[in-house]
């Protein structure tokens, strides 16, 4: 099992993720901020405010550079928090993994580039979603091609459950989503088993343990049967769900948040013993701020000490047989197939997603859940139960990460130097290559690619598909 307990902002960032490998991890786990996830630099008008706020700052090959500076890019595997720019983070991430002579054949890591739920539940798109799922396939046919090893898609319900959904809804509106992305390719012309063995999903595990355990059962028993009688897979491998999981950041509570330490583990038991293949757990203080060095070496220490300690890594499937265990996976199924029948008489996830389908389930599900807790009828212990007289006192948790205002100015200053250093002819040149692509049905991974190591910035490469593919203005629904 894979562990992560990573985390990125701005200069520590570097410093953080080589703490995290001396601490025993072999991976790890790097935010973006907005402006980089929203294709803007770091001095664009609308960055104003959020640089390096909840990630690190990447604008142009330089910062890649310093980010992954010492870092054993063949020895690790990374995983980036990343989705409308998804691919453009990927090519910065290979290109200095080529200049530090590593073998792309043994590059590993993951990319989210799972765009629908960003509609759905998270926010950052850029380009309308057909637009979008143009950008997705071409990137599976660009990493089955050149990075063999790269997870290119991590189909999450993670952010689903975030945003209030259930755990039937976020089994079946992910799974609705990876069909809609399968479709998506075999349509541009790819092969099912060309691409399929490098899909990945992310999941959300929360507290109620039999349940989570009984998703991820469900989950892995529905995406076999639909990779085999949906898209005629033959390849074993195109029909295994593996899957990251992430504890709750929704369930954790600024009141008593030590508290939180127990949550997270019971969350990731319940991930274990459900079979996922890596598993990031929370710090305890995250409802507070940015995890503290302190906590996310607890974090990776409750991973270490149920795969070391528990006993529960020993078999596959250990709850497999117990009947209510049985029931209750039989049940999440039948409840999720019911969803992704409805989702197919609509005519797929996108248009579930352009009727406001899946975001009104959501919403109706976070408003009934939010209900629960202030009618006390959902227990949450030191919140709205077993509270004690004790008031929500931030300031007993010091040392908490204080966000470096300095960034801002810092990451403007080197842009400009950027762009004054840089060959400005050939910057534009491979831009309106990408342009022209951007016109045909070719990869655009390939002239991306290029403007990027000509030190085009995130901010060029992304405005130039802003105006040859619009951006998305979500209806009201």
């Amino acid at each position: 099992m894979r562990q992560y307990a990573g985390f990125g902002t701005s200069k520590a960032t570097n410093e953080r993720f080589k703490f995290l490998l001396d601490a025993g991890q072999t991976g790890l786990s790097c935010a973006f901020d907005l402006p980089t996830q929203m294709g803007y630099d770091s001095d664009h008008e609308r960055a104003l405010g959020e640089v390096g706020k909840v990630g690190v700052a990447i604008d142009s090959l330089e910062d890649m550079r310093t980010l992954m500076k010492g870092i054993p890019m063949d020895k690790v595997t990374t995983s980036m928090t990343i989705n409308a720019t998804a691919a453009v983070l990927l090519l910065l991430y290979q290109i200095v993994a080529e200049e530090n002579g590593v073998d792309l054949t043994r590059v590993g890591g993951t990319i989210q580039n799972d765009i629908l739920k960003e509609y759905v539940a998270r926010g950052t798109y850029i380009y309308p979603p057909r637009q979008s799922m143009r950008l997705v396939t071409d990137t599976f046919s660009y990493c089955a091609k050149h990075l063999p090893m790269w997870n290119t898609i991590s189909i999450s319900g993670y952010h689903i459950r975030e945003a209030g959904s259930t755990a039937v809804q976020e089994l079946a509106f992910t799974l609705a989503n990876a069909i809609e992305y399968v479709n998506a390719a075999v349509e541009a012309g790819l092969e099912v088993d060309f691409f399929a063995p490098r899909l990945s999903f992310f999941f959300n595990a929360h507290n109620n343990l039999f349940e989570e355990v009984a998703k991820f059962r469900a989950a892995r028993r529905m995406w076999a049967r639909i990779m085999v009688e949906r898209f005629a897979a033959k390849d074993q491998r195109s029909c295994l769900l593996r899957f990251h999981a992430q504890t709750g950041g929704s369930t954790l509570t600024a009141q008593q948040p030590e508290n939180n330490i127990a949550r997270v583990t019971l969350q990731a038991l319940g991930a274990v013993l459900g079979g996922t293949q890596s598993l990031h757990t929370n710090g305890f203080d995250e409802a507070l701020s940015l995890p503290t060095t302190t906590a996310a070496r607890i974090a990776l220490r409750t991973q270490q000490i149920i795969a070391y300690e528990s006993g529960v890594v020993d078999t596959v499937d250990p709850l497999g047989g117990s009947y209510f265990v049985e029931k209750l996976t039989d049940d999440l199924e039948a409840a999720a197939w019911d969803y992704l029948n409805r989702i197919d008489e609509m005519g797929g996830a996108v248009v579930a997603i352009e009727t406001g389908f899946m975001q009104r389930e959501i919403e109706q599900a976070a408003y009934a859940t939010a209900r629960a807790i202030e009618d006390s009828k959902k227990i949450v212990v030191g919140q709205n139960n077993f509270s004690g007289e004790e008031p929500l006192e931030p300031s007993k948790y010091p040392n908490q990460p204080q966000v470096d205002l300095s960034a801002a100015e810092l990451q403007s200053e080197q842009l400009k130097q950027l762009r004054k250093h840089r060959d400005g002819p050939a910057v534009q040149d491979a831009l309106e290559n990408l342009r022209e692509t951007a016109r045909t049905s070719g990869n655009l991974l390939y002239p991306m690619k290029n403007a990027l190591f000509r030190l085009a910035t995130i901010g060029e490469v992304s405005e130039v598909l802003r105006e040859e593919f619009g951006t998305y203005h979500p209806t009201t629904f």
